[in-house]
């Protein structure tokens, strides 16, 4: 691997982050996920589009 592959490697990671709180919280983004999803099946229930 050159440094300009590597350092391509790098700059793509930083781009594909989440944003999330932190990168080593993916139960926190699962729950949270989750929830969103719940929430927006709850909305649809609500309106009676399904």
């Amino acid at each position: 691997m050159t440094a300009h592959t590597a350092a391509l490697t790098a700059r793509a990671r930083r781009l594909v982050c989440t944003g999330g709180p932190k990168e080593d919280s993916a139960w926190l983004e699962h729950v949270l996920g989750w929830t969103l999803v719940v929430v927006v099946a709850m909305f649809v229930t609500q309106l009676g589009l399904l």
